[in-house]
């Protein structure tokens, strides 16, 4: 058989093999893991609550979102928005800048999905301005930082942005998503962090996030 014929053969093999691997991959792939990092279990955000400092709330002087530099890079071209946006949602597609093109997100606090990331906030589960009440006041910069940028605890999270917008730096007794079934992970998240980077609780605080924990 001449030589032409026998490369010919293997690059039809070769295509056929690839394709049968693509398909067998696409069957067989999980769905996105479309969700921050799993919070501590509600018994553990219990112990964790008892284990919170309980005072009054600190002030808000000196406050400003300037002290917590956020969405700095994480890989590439990709800071910690981006990198939040392509792990919350579902076929998102980026561009070279790591800019989101096209995707579906679901917002956890609502129920809304969206098929465009401009409808889409990064919530700081606990918020800057309440963690600066909480004790954050004194950290130093880095400290600030990477708490603003924690991709390792529940403390970032694609939602609505007119939601976050509403939720604004409340806390849980004047704030909890709309849907309640998610009000637990909401919970456990908010302890999770708070416990993690001994930021303290005032009483109404505590006492909401008890009052849903119970309910776990």
């Amino acid at each position: 058989m001449p030589v032409d014929m026998i490369y010919a053969r293997r690059l039809a093999v070769l295509a056929a093999s690839a394709t049968l691997t693509a398909t067998g991959l696409l069957a067989t792939a999980p769905a996105a893991q479309a969700a921050m990092p799993t919070p501590v279990s509600a018994a553990t955000a219990r112990t964790y609550l008892a284990a919170l400092t309980v005072k009054a709330e600190g002030s808000t002087t000196g406050y400003s979102r300037d002290l917590f530099p956020h969405w700095i890079t994480q890989s590439g071209t990709c800071n910690t928005r981006e990198t939040v946006l392509k792990r919350d949602g579902v076929n998102v597609v980026t561009d070279s800048n790591c800019a989101a093109i096209s995707g579906s997100w679901y917002s956890e606090y609502d129920g809304a999905t969206w098929t465009a990331a401009s409808d889409l906030d990064i919530d700081h589960m606990v918020p800057l301005a309440e963690a600066w009440r909480s004790g954050a006041n004194s950290w130093t910069t880095a400290q600030r930082q990477a708490f603003a940028n924690d991709l390792t605890r529940p403390q970032l999270i694609a939602v609505t942005d007119n939601v976050n917008q509403a939720k604004g730096d409340q806390d849980p007794a004047t704030w909890l998503p709309s849907v309640t079934a998610y009000r637990c992970t909401y919970v456990r998240a908010w302890v999770h962090v708070k416990y993690y980077y001994n930021l303290s609780v005032d009483s109404a605080e505590k006492s909401a996030l008890q009052s849903v924990l119970n309910g776990c």
